[in-house]
């Protein structure tokens, strides 16, 4: 087929309305496109050529009378048009090649994380949230396999800018027209908050212990929910310095609904102004009345349409052209962090088909997302918030079921799996649920595969698969493609070769890589007392005291079945049995997908890392990082230090022996699946180019 030609800063925006009821096959009713225009200059990517950039709106509308709509909390609050529909738009942002006929027919669909665009970062080390030149693009990995990648919005409380993708959702109201207006519950932290806020220290504090006077709602770029108003009168806010301290209340005339701005303190009913300040580290509750709770699961029923739109609709002009029309066989969803964490609950959910029963996603891949799911289709619901070892526990993020197969809680007698949705209607997706060491430490990761006890392994569904990726952090999924042998710790490798093993389990039938991941049976995912008498003594590098184990959250009985809080904040209950993996005389995870950082060390790689005890949390976990600790280079250097780590020179008499090392571990991993040639082979690369 010859390629079309490349459409350069060509603006086209279709206007036209439909002139009836949308059909059931697809609830986006118009198509805005902005901008299309070439991608990268017009570079070819290997066998699929040039990429183009499509960007635009897609105006969608939800029949609340629909089945298909009834898990959408508040759906039937929300205002409706003439048709009695709800009317949602979407930003979308689409790469695809200009010829898509040498695309490889495959819709990789990446969930924006917190309106930011992530899988380029993971597969292809490219970056940024406008995509457009070949240093975005990366080693361009994505467009030399064929994907054509698309972006768009899903949570309502998106702040603008950034070229973040949005979504506009409706918000919901009483049936007699008047506002809601309900309790809501927003922690604050200053440690959390101290790290994107330059503007609020005063004068004369101490940097160090990063002391702020005013802290805002938010978290994430995201919109929070007002205060009724700037009178605290009926909020409370109280402080604790862990979340298991009990609670001391500030006094209402010590803090006020405000912010500094120009040393001065002015109302603000999104900010909490303390006169003595916020202790580095410290809890801080707030319980305030807000109103008008965005309909924030529409993202999820918007998400299904947009994919059913862009894979199915065949409409090639006017106001339903899409851009993909009959070259889309395969979809597969990507989100990392919060966005897997959004995955999950959408298949949970029961989105995964469409209005015309045909599947959304035939494959989908959570990454770093622990065993969580998230508070996505609830009133007043705060899409960035999830719960880890330190701060915001109290968010309803992780919870029951977790397992992909029947389970039970004997605590509260609950029982079912994250995919009965899926499985009675017949649209269970193929599952990679990928990990690092860190979503075992702060994210529960464990939960995915044992029972809620930890106790025994659980069975998986023959859909699924996991995969933990040692000695790797929760935040190493954006690092380069590759560094040099102690800074490798990067999942980019492999999740390149699950994504392309997932595409041939797909479309092939053959059988993905056996999941790797910590087992009780086995002794590699222990509890904390295990752990701490197997890690090795380390000068200076302390074992952790604690981790996350999400508490057993009671919102109220309207919580699962209407996604509304009565208890704000939640009541807690005992903590679900989160377990960690065990490592060898190194330090270094013995289970899982072992690359050469962690196969053939240099260092001990961990996916936790403790706070210093300046940041006024001192012995708490971080939520996202991770440790390197080099191995000491000779004997001599490992005897003064005490360490009990053999040395680099002890291990590799040669730096030849070491390539060769490495050189083995590549050729296992690639032939098990988890590594690609072309990755194997930079992998070696880079060892023999280390100045030894």
């Amino acid at each position: 087929m010859t390629a079309r030609p490349i459409l350069v800063h060509f603006v086209a925006v279709a206007v036209a309305q439909v002139a009836g009821p949308p059909t059931l096959d697809a609830q986006v009713v118009r198509v805005e496109i902005d901008e299309r225009a070439s991608f990268a200059r017009g570079h070819s990517f290997g066998d699929t050529g040039p990429y183009e950039k499509i960007v635009g709106k897609l105006h969608i509308e939800v029949d609340p009378n629909d089945p298909a709509n009834a898990r959408v909390s508040d759906l039937g609050l929300a205002s409706t048009n003439e048709r009695g529909r709800v009317e949602v738009w979407t930003d979308f942002f689409l790469l695809k090649p200009v010829d898509t006929g040498r695309g490889n027919g495959r819709l990789l669909y990446d969930v924006a994380n917190r309106g930011n665009k992530v899988a380029l970062g993971t597969f292809n080390a490219g970056r940024g949230n406008d995509p457009a030149t070949l240093e975005d693009a990366g080693d361009g990995f994505l467009m030399e396999e064929g994907y054509s990648i698309l972006w768009s919005g899903w949570s309502g409380d998106v702040a603008a800018g950034n070229d973040r993708v949005q979504i506009g959702v409706p918000i919901a109201r009483n049936e007699d027209g008047s506002a809601i207006v309900g309790r809501i519950y927003a922690e604050l932290e200053s440690t959390v908050y101290g790290l994107y806020i330059a503007n609020v220290l005063e004068p004369g504090s101490d940097a160090a212990m990063r002391r702020y006077y005013s802290l805002p709602f938010d978290w994430g770029s995201s919109l929070p929910y007002p205060s009724v108003a700037t009178d605290n009168g009926r909020a409370t806010l109280i402080k604790r310095p862990h979340r298991g301290a009990k609670g001391l209340e500030i006094p209402r005339d010590e803090w006020s609904f405000g912010r500094v701005e120009n040393g001065l303190v002015v109302p603000d009913p999104t900010w909490v102004h303390l006169e003595e300040g916020f202790e580095p580290g410290w809890l801080y509750d707030l319980v305030y009345e807000g109103k008008d709770p965005r309909v924030t699961g529409l993202g999820l029923a918007a998400t299904r349409d947009v994919i059913s739109f862009f894979r199915y609709a065949s409409d090639e002009e006017g106001p339903l052209a899409n851009p993909l029309a009959g070259s889309v066989e395969f979809a597969y969803g990507y989100g990392g962090s919060q966005s897997g964490r959004f995955l999950h609950h959408f298949v949970y959910e029961g989105f995964n088909a469409d209005l015309q029963g045909r599947f959304v996603f035939d494959a989908i891949m959570p990454h770093v997302a622990g065993a969580g799911k998230g508070i996505f289709n609830h009133r007043f619901g705060q899409t960035t918030r999830h719960g880890s070892h330190h701060e915001e526990g109290l968010y309803p993020s992780d919870f029951f079921p977790f397992n992909s197969v029947a389970q039970r809680d004997p605590v509260t007698g609950a029982s079912g799996s994250m995919l009965n949705r899926a499985r009675a209607s017949g649209h269970v997706p193929r599952i990679f649920f990928t990990q690092t060491s860190t979503e075992y430490w702060s994210r529960a990761g464990s939960l995915l595969h044992t029972d809620v006890e930890g106790k025994v392994d659980a069975e998986l569904d023959p859909s699924v698969r996991i995969y933990m990726i040692a000695g790797t952090a929760h935040n190493s999924m954006t690092g380069g493609v590759y560094q040099s042998p102690v800074n490798r710790a990067t999942t980019r490798p492999v999740m390149r070769a699950l994504l392309v093993a997932l595409d041939r389990w797909v479309s092939l039938g053959i059988e993905p890589p056996r999941s790797r991941y910590p087992r009780i049976d086995d002794g590699t995912l222990v509890d904390l007392a295990e752990f701490r008498a197997g890690w090795p003594a380390i000068p200076g590098a302390l074992a952790p005291e604690d981790f996350y184990r999400p508490l057993r959250l009671d919102p109220g009985p309207r919580w699962y079945t209407e996604g509304i809080a009565d208890h704000v904040p939640p009541r807690a209950g005992s903590a679900f049995g989160a377990l960690v993996p065990m490592v060898d005389a190194d330090g270094n995870e013995v289970a899982g997908i072992r690359l050469p950082h962690v196969a053939v060390p240099l260092a001990t790689y961990t996916g936790w890392n403790l706070r210093d005890a300046s940041w006024g949390a001192g012995g708490m976990l971080t939520r996202w990082m991770g440790s390197y600790l080099a191995f000491p280079q000779t004997e001599e250097e490992r005897s003064s230090l005490g360490d009990p780590r053999r040395s680099v020179q002890g291990r590799y008499p040669t730096h030849d022996a070491y390539v060769a090392e490495v050189e083995r571990v590549c050729r296992e991993l690639v032939a098990g699946g988890y590594l690609l040639e072309r990755d194997a082979a930079a992998l070696v690369r880079e060892a023999a180019a280390w100045e030894w």
